[in-house]
């Protein structure tokens, strides 16, 4: 009896200590409160749950899928938010769809009402280019909650308007104005009113929702100061090419594609994703994170950082994803940033460029509903600063490494293709193959905003795109060409 009440005490005692260091942030050392709770008392669900979501921030994917098992094993209560959690980590950080899409069937055979589930069953089927499967599950999300924000507004983005008199432009503008809609729906179903608006020509009408999105969106304020200053302090932090070695015995470093986003990086991936030698990786968090764990402060921290024990520790979590490539690409477009830092870290890494007119990229980004943690992307003329900017910091990586960088023009692509793609593939070392210039068959996984663009054949009708709104870009215009863009 005394051992059963002093097991208590310490059981009481380890759960209160992981609670406390979880709610603190302090991930390493809650995940190791936990393991030491869990090793004496198995059967707490909670705690294996609370595991798997400490496993998953500190980037370990296989050990929190392992817990969440562990939790539904002994009777976690609401075990469909299990089977969503292991879903997304199948889908986002292993790549493994099919094994995402048993999880999401698992979570709504359990409740076949649970709306993130069958939101993100959406979201899977549009990245695998499954289009009426897509609309299906969007469907049957509203067929339960006819109102439901998100849902009517992906759903909408996989519908053909017939002109701005379409049903669902006014269904989309009646929900945007109901009272007591969170901002982030309301900026969701806005941009959505956008893209309609902008399909059916109603180009004033179409600015306008897209102005009332980005006002609407939560974003904190874009500071040109400090972005200057932290383009000052990269182009200082490598003034020189260097003459580093590459990691001895470690397989080749992925081709690096950068730049704006909404400049044609995914285009880019999509074409060499269609050789038979390269995997498409996406836009991988591994620089970033990188970046924000173990170089901060950046870029001053990266003098003392030593370079092959980080080489191996990306190539270790490449190889973890994707065991079987051969030629892997990641698509991450904001790297340029850390270019830097890649060819510090690979020596021999191949960076892609792209880029495209600097007024159709701007007006790109403007009608996106981009991350919060991207600033400048809510005004127009924020987007050309941290345009202009690129630009600045990509000619210093240039200036350094101009036999490793190509750019590859978007408009130019889209005109005549065969000559890009030949250079792109002999840029990445690899030989002609025709797959190349029909990229727009390949069986991929897109997980981007251009999932269904980059599965037409080439169109041009992007390029240019500006023109349909002159006039509220006429002050971008006039400063991007005081700044010679």
């Amino acid at each position: 009896m005394a051992l059963n009440a002093a097991m208590a005490d310490t059981v009481e005692s380890l759960l209160s200590q992981a609670a406390e260091l979880r709610r603190a942030g302090r991930i390493a050392e809650a995940i190791a409160a936990y393991e030491a709770l869990l090793a004496v008392k198995a059967d707490l669900p909670d705690s294996w749950y609370n595991l798997a979501l400490l496993q998953r921030r500190a980037r370990r994917p296989e050990a929190a899928l392992a817990a969440y098992a562990h939790a539904l094993a002994h009777g976690l209560s609401g075990p469909e938010e299990a089977h969503l959690n292991r879903g997304v980590i199948f889908a986002d950080d292993l790549r493994r769809p099919d094994e995402a899409e048993r999880e999401l069937a698992a979570a709504l055979k359990l409740n076949p009402r649970y709306a993130p589930a069958l939101l993100n069953l959406g979201n899977l089927h549009e990245d695998r280019g499954r289009r009426p499967e897509a609309r299906a599950a969007y469907e049957r999300l509203l067929a339960l909650q006819p109102d439901h924000p998100v849902a009517l507004a992906r759903a909408a983005g996989l519908h053909s308007v017939t002109g701005p008199d379409d049903p669902l432009i006014a269904r989309l503008e009646a929900t945007h104005a109901r009272p007591g809609l969170d901002p982030v729906s309301r900026a969701e179903l806005l941009f959505s009113l956008g893209r309609l608006l902008d399909a059916a020509g109603a180009y004033d009408r179409a600015f306008a929702r897209y102005q009332a999105a980005n006002a609407a969106a939560p974003r904190a304020r874009y500071d040109r100061v400090a972005h200057e200053a932290l383009i000052d302090q990269l182009i200082a932090a490598f003034p020189a090419p260097g003459a580093l070695t590459p990691v001895p015995g470690a397989r080749l470093p992925p081709v690096f594609i950068v730049g704006m986003f909404r400049s044609g990086s995914t285009l880019v991936e999509q074409v060499l994703a269609s050789h038979p030698r390269v995997t498409s990786g996406g836009e991988l968090d591994l620089i970033p994170a990188m970046v924000r764990h173990q170089l901060s402060p950046y870029p001053q921290a990266i003098a003392a950082a030593d370079p092959a024990a980080l080489a191996k520790a990306y190539l270790a979590d490449l190889a973890a994803r994707f065991p079987d490539a051969d030629v892997l690409t990641d698509k991450r477009p904001d790297n340029f940033l850390h270019v830097g830092l890649i060819k510090r870290l690979f020596p021999d890494a191949r960076i892609v460029h792209t880029r495209r007119d600097p007024l159709d990229n701007a007006l790109s980004v403007f009608f996106l509903h981009l991350s919060g943690a991207m600033p400048y992307a809510a005004d127009l003329m924020d987007i050309g600063h941290y345009l202009a900017q690129e630009r600045r910091l990509t000619a210093h990586w240039r200036s350094l490494w101009p036999d490793d960088i190509l750019d590859l023009d978007y408009d130019a692509f889209v005109r005549d293709p065969r000559p890009h793609t030949q250079a792109l593939l002999a840029h990445c070392g690899l030989d002609w193959n025709d797959a190349c210039l029909a990229f727009h068959q390949a069986d991929s996984n897109v997980r981007t905003a251009s999932v269904w663009q980059v599965r037409e054949p080439l169109y041009q009708r992007s390029s240019g795109r500006w023109r349909n709104y002159a006039a509220p870009l006429a002050p971008l215009k006039a400063w991007l060409e005081g700044q010679g863009l």
